[in-house]
């Protein structure tokens, strides 16, 4: 049974960091790309950050390049978002994903389409 499970949400003030994690069970090679996503209430759901699980690259929506680095542990089988310099439009709900996707990381970014499994998402609250 293929398991995410999401943590390390809270509220910080703007400027500061946090470090979310998606500690993974069940998954096999064949979802070879791990992402986060973040969603705000009346919204679509943003891509946020993607690694190839066997490759380990990455890449970035540009809201957060320079800012976020998405990596993983795979002796713990987790993967990490650590968010620095956070901005209050950096509010929301975030959502670890595993999905499948077989072309080089790069724009277009891989659509939401490719990703069947989701944590149950991490409050991110940014104030001013």
């Amino acid at each position: 049974q293929v398991q995410l499970v999401d943590s390390g949400g809270g509220s910080v003030q703007a400027g500061g960091s946090l470090r979310l994690s998606c500690a993974t069970s069940g998954l096999t090679s064949s979802r070879n790309c791990m992402a986060w996503f973040r969603q705000v209430p009346g919204k679509e759901r943003e891509a946020v950050a993607f690694i190839a699980t066997g490759s380990s690259s990455t890449y970035y929506a540009d809201s957060v390049k320079g800012r976020f680095t998405i990596s993983q542990d795979n002796a713990k089988n987790t993967v990490y978002l650590q968010m620095n310099n956070l901005k209050p439009e950096d509010t929301a709900m975030y959502y670890c994903a595993a999905g499948r996707y077989y072309a080089v990381l790069g724009p277009p970014p891989p659509p939401l389409s490719a990703f069947d499994a989701w944590g149950q998402g991490t409050q991110v609250t940014v104030s001013s």
